[in-house]
């Protein structure tokens, strides 16, 4: 019988892990839908971009409010779940705060855990106040519908319930420590939860067990429910952030990639000794497609750029496409973009492979007044805390209309032609060009 808890915690455990896996596969899968490409360049500046980026928070802290609260949540977050490693070692053999022999430091461990707790808990409600009652405009955008207003708020409620459990836990486990109940050694140094022990002065030594463990059942049981959580929520940038940002853009951001096999022709027009029936040189034959209309078009890095979007809405809240009422929102374009390849994934799983189910991308999720919005800016890439390009996505989808459609905007359509005929955009003769110097 007293096995019996180590049991159910090693089944909870693999459990737990067995299903974030089996999620994390699909994740993996979804994302090697899309077009291979080549991010082995530029190492060291990519790693460099982890550190920076993902690691140190740099452009989260551009936005200071926001910023400085995202690096308490995210610091926090993360040091206190040290502690897990001790829970699960617990767990399994039946000890009690098993590396407590570490003496001095472990008091100092606790003692930091519990500072960065109370510094989360009280961040985690400030982040809830400005999504709910200061109701930041870029939190109330048309796209942000029910479920991911929702997501946003479980995932605060999440954090909120966790912390308060770490502390009651502690709390308990400290005044069982100091009416000498045996299994609890002295050990630890409890500044927050301190404060919270004489709410459980006069209980009995069984009920302070019974809070202590149903607390410490329940807060582990929460980090499992919660890594699991990610999978269906925005949040699983967590996890994705860091290596989206390893293969984030490393060139300069207004350049914009040429298609080999157009370049070669245009030179091949230009060359008055190029022999037009020539085959092409190796490697530069056409595309079968050009541009993009669904997820499977996309390259990989696009993809995972869509499963690590935050929804935070920095990107948007910088487009002067949407500032100027256009309905462009760099955000929908990765919702969409994600939605749609969690569809192709359903579709998987249900066949065994994709079958064509009469969507895609283009048009049934990104409207094309949406793609010619875009004054190709940058300034949502420039937003993005975690490297995130949207305006790679709506060119790819801009080629397509283009390249196969032939359906760019007719003001386009105007410009390309003045172009072609008169070497410049405007509607007038070469000859005439500079008339105006005359006037």
């Amino acid at each position: 019988m007293q096995y019996i808890p180590n049991i159910v915690f090693l089944i909870a455990l693999i459990a737990g892990i067995g299903y974030f896996t089996k999620n994390i596969r699909k994740i993996i899968r979804n994302i090697k839908l899309g077009q291979e490409v080549d991010a082995s360049n530029q190492k060291a500046e990519r790693w460099g971009n982890v550190v920076r980026i993902a690691l140190g928070q740099s452009k989260m802290v551009v936005r200071p409010v926001s910023g400085l609260l995202h690096i308490i949540v995210y610091v926090g977050f993360i040091v206190i779940n040290i502690e897990v490693l001790e829970i699960i070692i617990d767990g399994l053999f039946g000890t009690h705060r098993v590396l407590s022999g570490m003496g001095v430091v472990y008091d100092y461990l606790i003692a930091t855990f519990e500072i960065l707790a109370l510094l989360v808990l009280v961040g985690v409600i400030l982040f809830w106040t400005r999504r709910n009652i200061q109701k930041i405009r870029r939190f109330w955008a048309r796209e942000m519908t029910e479920w991911p207003k929702n997501d946003a708020n479980y995932i605060l409620y999440f954090e909120m319930v966790l912390m308060v459990l770490f502390l009651t836990m502690n709390a308990a486990d400290l005044q069982l420590q100091r009416i000498g109940a045996a299994h609890y050694t002295q050990a630890g140094m409890f500044p927050v939860s301190q404060y919270i022990v004489p709410l459980l002065e006069g209980f009995s030594e069984s009920t302070l067990i019974l809070i202590e463990r149903t607390a410490w059942w329940l807060h582990i049981l929460g980090i499992l429910v919660f890594l699991n959580y990610l999978y269906f929520s925005k949040h699983l940038h967590i996890i994705l952030a860091f290596p989206n940002v390893y293969f984030g853009k490393v060139v300069p951001k207004g350049k914009f990639k040429n298609l080999e096999s157009v370049t070669n022709e245009v030179k091949l027009m230009m060359d008055p000794n190029a022999d037009p029936f020539a085959a092409p040189a190796e490697g530069t034959e056409a595309p079968a497609k050009f541009g993009a209309s669904d997820v499977m078009d996309l390259n990989r890095i696009q993809l995972l750029n869509a499963y690590t979007c935050t929804e935070c809405g920095r990107c948007t809240s910088e487009c002067p496409a949407n500032l100027t009422g256009k309905k462009l929102s760099p955000r929908k374009i990765m919702m969409d973009t994600r939605d749609r390849l969690e569809e192709v994934g359903k579709n998987i799983n249900a066949n065994g492979e994709f079958k064509p189910d009469g969507k895609q991308l283009l048009d049934d999720y990104i409207l094309r007044e949406e793609l010619w919005a875009c004054t190709t800016c940058n300034a949502c890439v420039e937003a993005c805390p975690v490297s995130i390009d949207p305006l790679s996505i709506i060119m790819d989808m801009r080629q397509y209309l283009v390249m196969e459609q032939s359906a760019a905007p007719n003001e386009l359509n105007v410009a390309m032609t003045n172009i072609e005929n008169n070497g410049a955009p405007w509607p007038y003769n070469q000859m005439d060009r500079l008339n105006w110097k005359n006037e």
